[in-house]
């Protein structure tokens, strides 16, 4: 797998849903670049189990990604169709209607494979000719993108295992609280707990205070 953490995050333009119900054509991550963090994160697929469940656990916390200066941005290996008729669907009928933020149209398999969470791998034969072996669907792939358009956490689950919403918040924090401060956050850290300073002393200082 690709470690993309210090790396520009890698640039596409496609097609998306977007406010619930709006189908746009160049959809790109490079207009947030200097204004906004983005999480953006894939998911298996439209119309299935798990991935509803972290969809609106997503949208349930928009606000406070929000009050982070935060985008949440989904993506599948669907059409914007699937997206759009998904988004149309009632929750209690296994639809995600009420979700606002932008669902990414993969059809082409380029964005997850540059993201390296495609679940599968492409073949050639002895004259050349490809072919796709594995499932074209998207492992669960996070990523939190800084303001300058670089990588500074990602994480990838196996399809079966959801994410935890409060646990990317959390790394929000992490991020804000080290920009602005120029501390770091220790284990299980979380926004108002005392961080500490990258020195042996810094160190000495913190592990002290929490004996």
């Amino acid at each position: 797998m690709s470690v993309l953490v210090g790396k520009k995050a890698p640039v596409f333009n496609s097609k998306a849903v977007v406010n619930g119900s709006e189908i746009v054509e160049n959809f790109s991550l490079e207009q947030f670049v200097g204004d906004k963090y983005v999480v953006f994160f894939f998911y298996p697929a439209d119309f299935t189990f798990v991935c509803p469940t972290e969809l609106i656990a997503f949208q349930d916390k928009a606000s406070e990604f929000a009050s982070r200066n935060t985008v949440l941005i989904g993506a599948s290996t669907d059409s914007e169709f699937s997206h759009w008729k998904w988004l149309q669907t009632p929750q209690k009928e296994g639809g995600i209607k009420g979700v606002t933020y932008p669902l990414v149209v993969d059809q082409t398999h380029a964005i997850s494979k540059a993201y390296d969470v495609l679940a599968g791998w492409d073949e050639y034969d002895e004259d050349g000719n490809e072919s796709f072996v594995g499932e074209p669907k998207a492992y669960r792939g996070l990523f939190l993108i800084d303001k300058q358009g670089i990588v500074r956490h990602q994480v990838v689950n196996d399809m079966p295992l959801g994410r935890n919403v409060d646990e990317v918040l959390r790394m929000i924090d992490s991020l804000q609280f080290t920009e602005e401060y120029g501390e770091v956050c220790p284990a299980n850290w979380k926004k108002g707990d005392k961080a500490l300073v990258a020195t042996q002393e810094g160190i000495a200082n913190y592990l002290s205070s929490i004996v």
